[in-house]
This record gives structure tokens, C-alpha cells and sequence, in this order.
């Protein structure tokens, strides 16, 4: 449940009115701009193209989510969304404009339209701040809101309610023993002596942080609270009872649900995003990378020993189902490599496999197994069956890092924990990296790691053998 005034409800609908509007004005203002310079716009291109415009602004803003409810619920979101979908706007109108051949199309009609639409914006959206503050600090609109109880979970909430700019946060009104009854059904005159103070000084809610368990105790706050016309809201205090940190979340709205980890590839928007990614960059390594590497590489492997291009092994996947990783082959063909890891100086690995492995390259073949699903780009390293039957006796949470695809490379191996593991600790730290990565996954995260990657790859890797 989001903390809103009425400002920021009403600002959900103003606000698509008026950006359409002031795009329109622009459009024409800018039309005439450019024909006192002296290049005309024909009437009919400035009719056909100021609706085209409009369509691809409401196209803009639904892909950045401008005028959602989570989008214009605060003014930073509402500042990187139009930056966002001025930028794409851009990009579509020019797409538009080169697909239908409009060669007759001013270009100073675009420089000076753009100018206009990105000022306009920032004015408008200053304006809007202005307004927000005139509003909430001038007029004393902001809703006023105190906290009860002396717990974790109210001191965070204190904590967050002092950030927040739609709201002003009054204080505390009691500690975790006025809460509960203590005097035969009624509160302590103590604790209603303070919620009469916050009512007089404009209280209208008061955030209770609650243990669940007690909530049978609250009957007497309860009736103190609805004689003072206070509306009170009830946080459950999990804290002391929950070991990790955790999110709630609803099913179907009714049912609260605790987890106990944040994962936001369990969202299916993010899921989705991070698909696309792999479909797209797979397609694109197979067909500008793989299509000539591939030949190559496959005859230096054949002139050097007999056996196959590929090495192909059962590796643990996501939610621990096996599934074939390919890899071109860097050994000679070995009794040994479904079980042995490869060491420094493994008399199994062949000159070119050496130099394979130091670039990793022998990884690219893996980019067939991103575009057919069972691998990502980014994330955990799969390892094969008999590892992960023998780490998972031993090492606390490793199957964890099973929660989501295995990649082709990820941030355990970019932050230095890639290779051999000689020793237990070194598939600790792998295995607390690749859980930072499932609970802090974002778009830019992964290509912040591919970066590193080709960095890394450049430069050579020292545990590369």
C-alpha cells in the first residue's frame, strides 16, 4: 500500500492531459518556428504527423509506465520517466519518418521540436514540484502520521515514514507496553493523554507495530483509538521471530504470504526481460561470431587430436534438472571428465584447449544452450552431476544458486572466484556471490558483468586453466 495525497492521486490523470496538450502546442509552435526560418511544413505532413506524434508519446509513456499508478506515485519516478520517454519518442519518430521515406521532412523542424518538448517539460515539470510543495508545506496538507511501539519494526518504520515527502511523520506515541491491555480492558492514562496530543496537533494515523501473536491484546488500543477518531494501521512485528530478511507479499489479495529471500527474476516482467536479452544476444553472438569462429576453431581442435568439436556433459540446471552444456572440446578424449575438474598444468588439456580455455573461448558453444533455453548469459556456473551431489552435503545453501538458470559467465566468476576449487572456502565464496546475484538481479547488473567478462577475457584470467 503506497503513503499518497490527494495531490499526487489527482496528478495521475492531470498529468496525461497536460503533457498531451503541451506536446501538441509544441508540435505547431515548432512548425512555426521553422517556417520563419524560412523551411516550410506543408499543412497536410503537420496534420498526418502531429497525430502520429501523439500515438507514439502514449507508446513512449506505456513502455516507462509514466502514467501508472507505481509511475506517477513520486516525482523522481515522474522526472526519469518523461527523460525516458522523450529519449524513446525520439527514436520512434525518427524510425517513422526514414521507414515511410518522408525525405521532405524538415530536419530543423526536429532539432527545434525537441528542444522545445525537452524545455517545456522541464518547466512543467518544475512547475509541478513547486506546486507539490506550495501544497504540502505551505498549506500544511501533508498527512500527518505517528508510529506506536519501541520494536524493530518500528523503529524502521519511523525511519522510512522520514523520508518519504507526501507524508509528515509526527513521532512516537507510545512504546511497545502501551500496545497491549495492561488495566482491565483500558488503556493507561498516559497513552491516552498521547493520542489526544496527536489528535490536537493534526494526527490522523497511527502505524502500530505489532507482534501477531498478540494481537488479542489490542482490543482496549482499539476502542481508545476509534473514541479519538484516530484510524489505526496495524504492522506485524516479524522480526524477532524471523531469522533472515524477508518480503510479504498477497495472494489473490487476501493472503499474506512471507518470503524469506528477494528474488526479482521470480517476477515474470523481469523473467521476461532477461529472456529477450538472451534470445537477442544469442541470436547475434551465433550469427556474426559463432558462424566464422566456429569452423575455425573446430580445425585447430581436429588437427591437434582426435575426438570431437564439442564436449558435451550433464550439468545441473535450474531447479537442479540436468540438461546437455556444450563446450568446444580443450582435452584430450579422457575416462575422467565427468568427474575430475581440470587443474593448473592438467596434462589432459592440449595446447589449443590451453589457449581456449585462457580466453574463454571454449565457453562460446554455450551460446547454443542461452538461445534454446536451458542456459542464460548471465548467471551461476552449472556444475556437472557428481559436484553438485557431493557440494550440496557440505556447503551450506548451494543449492540455492539452482533457483534460477545457470549463465555462461556470472559474478562469482567476474569478482575472482572462476576455476579450480581447491578448497572448501573457495566454493563458499562462489556460492555467496551467486546468491548475491539472485536476490540483487537488474537489467544492468548483467551487462555490467558481460563488460567485465570481455574485460577479463582480454586481459586474461589467472585461474583460466
Amino acid at each position: 500500500m503506497a503513503l499518497q495525497t490527494r495531490y499526487n492521486y489527482l496528478l495521475r490523470f492531470i498529468l496525461p492531459i497536460t503533457d498531451v496538450l503541451m506536446l501538441i502546442g509544441i508540435y505547431y509552435l515548432a512548425s512555426f518556428v521553422t517556417a520563419s526560418f524560412g523551411s516550410l511544413i506543408t499543412d497536410e505532413l503537420n496534420k498526418n504527423h502531429v497525430v502520429i506524434s501523439t500515438l507514439l508519446w502514449f507508446i513512449s509513456t506505456a513502455v516507462f509506465g509514466l502514467y501508472t499508478a507505481y509511475g506517477a506515485r513520486r516525482l523522481e519516478r515522474i522526472y526519469r520517466g518523461t527523460w525516458r520517454s522523450i529519449a524513446l519518442h525520439f527514436v520512434l519518430f525518427i524510425s517513422y519518418l526514414i521507414f515511410f521515406n518522408e525525405d521532405n521532412f524538415s530536419r530543423a523542424f526536429l532539432v527545434i521540436f525537441y528542444l522545445l518538448t525537452a524545455t517545456a517539460f522541464i518547466i512543467n515539470r518544475f512547475i509541478g514540484t513547486s506546486i507539490q510543495y506550495i501544497v504540502l508545506y505551505k498549506f500544511k496538507e501533508a498527512k500527518k502520521i505517528a508510529v506506536m511501539g519501541s520494536n524493530g519494526t518500528a523503529l524502521r518504520l519511523s525511519t522510512y515514514l522520514q523520508k518519504q515527502r507526501n507524508v509528515e511523520f509526527y513521532g512516537f506515541v507510545g512504546d511497545d507496553d502501551s500496545i497491549y491491555d495492561q488495566n482491565k480492558g483500558f488503556v493507561s492514562d498516559i497513552v491516552s493523554e498521547k493520542l489526544n496530543e496527536a489528535v490536537n496537533h493534526g494526527v490522523k494515523e497511527v502505524y502500530v507495530a505489532v507482534a501477531p501473536q498478540r494481537m488479542s491484546d489490542v482490543k482496549a488500543l482499539v476502542a481508545e483509538a476509534d473514541k479519538q477518531c484516530i484510524r489505526l494501521k496495524f504492522i506485524p512485528d516479524l522480526g524477532a521471530s524471523m531469522g533472515s530478511p524477508f518480503t510479504i507479499s498477497y495472494m489473490g489479495g487476501e493472503f499474506p504470504i512471507i518470503t524469506l529471500r528477494h528474488e526479482p527474476l521470480e517476477e515474470m516482467g523481469n523473467r521476461f526481460k532477461k529472456r529477450a536479452f538472451d534470445i537477442v544476444f544469442s541470436s547475434l553472438v551465433i550469427f556474426f561470431i559463432l558462424s566464422w569462429l566456429y569452423p575455425i576453431i573446430a580445425i585447430l581442435i581436429k588437427l591437434e587430436s582426435r575426438g570431437p568439436v564439442l564436449f558435451k556433459q550433464l550439468r545441473s540446471g535450474r531447479n537442479d534438472e540436468p540438461f546437455w552444456c556444450y563446450k568446444f572440446r580443450s582435452m584430450t578424449v579422457n575416462a575422467e571428465s565427468d568427474d575430475k575438474q581440470a587443474t593448473k598444468d592438467d596434462v589432459r588439456v592440449t595446447a589449443i584447449g590451453r589457449f581456449l580455455r585462457k580466453t574463454s573461448l571454449d565457453e562460446m558453444p554455450q551460446f547454443f544452450n542461452v538461445f534454446l533455453g536451458n542456459m542464460s548469459v548471465v548467471g551461476p556456473r552449472p556444475h556437472m552431476l557428481k559436484h553438485t551431489e557431493q557440494y550440496k552435503e557440505i556447503i551450506n545453501e548451494f543449492m540455492v544458486r539452482h533457483f534460477m538458470k545457470p549463465g555462461i559467465t556470472g559474478w562469482a566468476q567476474v569478482s575472482g572466484f572462476r576455476g579450480e576449487t581447491r578448497e572448501r572456502s573457495d566454493m563458499e565464496n562462489r556460492v555467496k556471490a551467486d546468491i548475491h546475484y539472485l536476490e540483487n538481479w537488474t537489467g544492468m547488473l548483467d551487462v555490467k558483468i558481460i563488460f567485465m567478462t570481455i574485460i577479463n577475457a582480454v586481459r586474461g584470467e589467472e585461474n583460466a586453466f
